[in-house]
């Protein structure tokens, strides 16, 4: 399995010479399946880059939301392979959503938000948000899915393949003033032991109290998570679009401190544009080996 990122950035895209290093796109991360399949978590401004390096396949394309807040849909109608002809290209949306959301990745194409409408779409297009871990277990694609604290709602998903495991956890607030629809022990059980967690970082302890109950996660507590569910390795993600690259750099400075001060043997890394990460299973029963490219 390859994980690599094309947008890391959350709430709004944020070019410019002091997001260089990290990246200024929205959220899109592609999972290269060692059985072949392409997975797409999120449709953020990221996916117009992601879209390229597709153009040389024909196989169908699995997307997979973890909500239709814009920041993460904004990219669709600038991915290429919508464009080709008879591509099969599958959405599969959070069961948590209301009902009138899951189309709204589509519905934007509607000749007036874009000027492209989706019935002038040579590819063919589903949106799906029924069963969704089911489907993509036809797929040979092997998915568990969790209940995100967010306003609007939203899933969070673990990836499995041949003893290697992926969890992506976006957009969602480990300790909220509103509904908890997963509790932190439920986290620390989904999370338990896998081998990459990527989770949103956004806020630090100075954003707070305004920004409670916005529907992200303070850097401190997920570092506690990564612990107490025993993670390999932690990629912090959605990076609040105030946060330059040299915040994000004492960020890293931080991260390392922490893990090496508490004897954790956690890999802790700040998510950046076109960071690629290769898990592999040399001998089976070992240990997963996770790679940063």
């Amino acid at each position: 399995m390859i994980i690599t990122f094309y947008g890391v950035r959350g709430s709004a895209p944020t070019p410019g010479p002091t997001t260089i290093k990290y990246g200024g796109n929205t959220s899109c991360v592609h999972l290269a399946m060692d059985n072949g399949a392409d997975v797409i978590l999120d449709a953020g401004t990221g996916m117009k880059q992601l879209g390229r390096s597709l153009l040389g396949k024909s196989t169908p394309i699995n997307i997979v939301l973890s909500h239709v807040h814009w920041d993460h849909i904004q990219g669709y109608p600038f991915f290429a392979p919508i464009f080709q002809a008879e591509r099969e290209i599958d959405v599969f949306t959070s069961a948590d959503s209301p009902d009138h959301l899951p189309g709204t990745l589509l519905s934007q194409m509607n000749g007036i938000n874009f000027p492209i409408t989706l019935e002038e779409l040579p590819s063919r297009n589903n949106c799906i948000f029924d069963n969704v871990e089911t489907l993509l277990k036809d797929r040979s694609i092997h998915v568990i899915r969790k209940a995100l604290n967010h306003p609007g709602g939203g899933s969070a998903f673990r990836f499995e393949e041949e003893g290697m495991s992926c969890a992506y956890v976006t957009d969602n607030e480990l300790e909220p003033p509103y509904k908890v629809h997963t509790s932190y022990d439920e986290w620390v059980d989904f999370l338990h032991g896998v081998d990459v967690l990527i989770h949103d970082a956004q806020y630090t302890e100075d954003d707070m109290p305004h920004k409670h109950g916005w529907g992200h996660s303070l850097i401190s507590q997920v570092r506690q998570l990564a612990m107490d569910a025993e993670v390999g390795t932690l990629v912090m993600f959605h990076h609040d679009p105030d946060r330059n690259d040299t915040e994000l750099d004492e960020i890293q400075i931080e991260n390392h401190a922490y893990f090496k001060h508490h004897r954790k043997p956690i890999k802790c890394i700040c998510a950046a544009e076109g960071m690629q990460i290769k898990l592999s299973r040399p001998i089976i029963g070992s240990d997963t080996l996770v790679k940063i490219l």
